[in-house]
């Protein structure tokens, strides 16, 4: 079992105490290299809960979001909005996703995201 980072676990802290959602991060993770903003879990479970809701396939899933967030303990997960899978030149999806990623899953990390301009 891998150990958290303890700074990204205080960067995540912050996210969730004061609310924000404009920390860029990139983040490697399962060899994948996500890059996008990080969100309070609350806001997260909101937003993914709208879209679901929005769906007529998957409106029955929204309630499991809306069940506010474990607060036993420093968070253990890094929620990301806007967020792309980097994959050689391009970012997937290209509009941006929300993704939710284990914080000990993480191996590597910077501050800031990627954004590639086509040529």
């Amino acid at each position: 079992m891998s150990r958290p980072d303890e700074l990204l676990v205080d960067v995540a802290a912050l996210v969730e105490t004061a609310h924000s959602n404009q920390m860029s991060l990139t983040v490697v993770t399962g060899g994948a290299v996500l890059t996008g903003r990080l969100a309070p879990e609350a806001v997260w479970r909101q937003r993914v809960s709208e879209v679901l809701a929005d769906s007529d396939q998957l409106s029955g899933f929204a309630a499991v979001f809306t069940a506010g967030p474990r607060k036993d303990g420093p968070p253990q997960y890094l929620h990301f909005h806007v967020a792309r899978i980097l994959q050689g030149s391009v970012g997937i999806p290209e509009t941006g996703g929300m993704y939710r990623v284990a914080i000990k899953d993480v191996s590597a990390w910077t501050m800031g995201d990627f954004s590639y301009i086509d040529h």
